[in-house]
């Protein structure tokens, strides 16, 4: 989501469909649930008993976490969590219900109805944790939405850069480029050829 980017691809690719990859716009709305729960914490470290507080440890990862991927532990932690904290408890349910709509097999039009109606929800519910990324969601509205044409991501890509950043940081030093390139390769195929 950066203007000169998607200028750059308009003005060379005329005919592309610009497509906000999914994970980018679930990381601004992330983010903004993220802020609260931090603003929440330090009110509760200021209201609750120490020992109550305590029983709080951990809610940072399982506030974070798919609700499936969830263990019974982490899933108290974070029910103790949202009971001390009901704000949080909606911005936690309206993230949901906007991930919720990005994994179901609907079309471009469907999925502009149902998020306008989230954007509804989250209006009426008062919060202004998501203020910002309602914004963003205007900005790029088309961007965004166009994801549900062909549910186009680019996990792959971010994957691999991710793993290149890794490797480049490890070989750190390494001047000879054909020893870089042949630890690339290593890195993506190494296993697959020499697993056994």
């Amino acid at each position: 989501m950066y203007e000169a980017y998607t200028e750059a691809v308009r003005e060379e690719l005329k005919d592309a469909r610009l497509v906000i990859d999914r994970f980018h716009v679930a990381e601004h709305y992330h983010a903004a649930a993220d802020k609260l729960r931090k603003q929440e914490l330090k009110r509760l470290k200021q209201t609750l008993p120490e020992a109550d507080y305590a029983t709080l440890k951990g809610s940072l990862w399982a506030f974070r976490k798919k609700p499936a991927d969830l263990k019974p532990e982490e899933r108290e932690v974070l029910e103790r969590l949202l009971g001390y904290a009901p704000r949080l408890d909606q911005a936690y349910q309206l993230r949901e219900q906007l991930t919720a709509i990005f994994e179901e097999p609907i079309s471009k039009s469907v999925a502009k109805i149902k998020i306008q109606a989230w954007i509804k929800r989250v209006k009426k519910s008062g919060l202004t944790c998501f203020d910002d990324f309602l914004k963003t969601l205007a900005n790029w509205w088309e961007e965004i939405t166009n994801y549900f044409v062909n549910r186009d991501n680019s996990g792959f890509v971010e994957g691999l850069n991710t793993k290149l950043k890794v490797l480049k940081r490890r070989c750190y030093g390494l001047f000879n480029v054909a020893h870089l390139f042949q630890r690339i390769y290593l890195d993506l195929e190494g296993y697959r050829l020499f697993a056994g």
